[in-house]
């Protein structure tokens, strides 16, 4: 079970990045009915978490089933 950990990765990081794209809509006003509506700074967290979220997401990929690397 060597990819355990990329899995978590990457769940972990799709989680953090949909949230971070709620966030984002909150902040920008697309979202309304929170006290995070039309404030930058949620619209700034969310643009991070998105970012932050893909890159963790990305970084657990894993390795292509074609790698002859062991």
């Amino acid at each position: 079970m060597p990819f355990v950990g990329a899995r978590v990765r990457m769940l972990a990081g799709a989680v953090l990045a949909l949230a971070g794209l709620v966030w984002l809509g909150q902040g920008l006003g697309l979202i309304p009915g929170s006290f995070m509506t039309g404030d930058p700074f949620w619209a700034a967290a969310g643009a991070g978490a998105v970012v932050v979220g893909g890159a963790l997401a990305w970084s657990g990929r894993g390795r292509s089933s074609g790698s002859t690397d062991q």
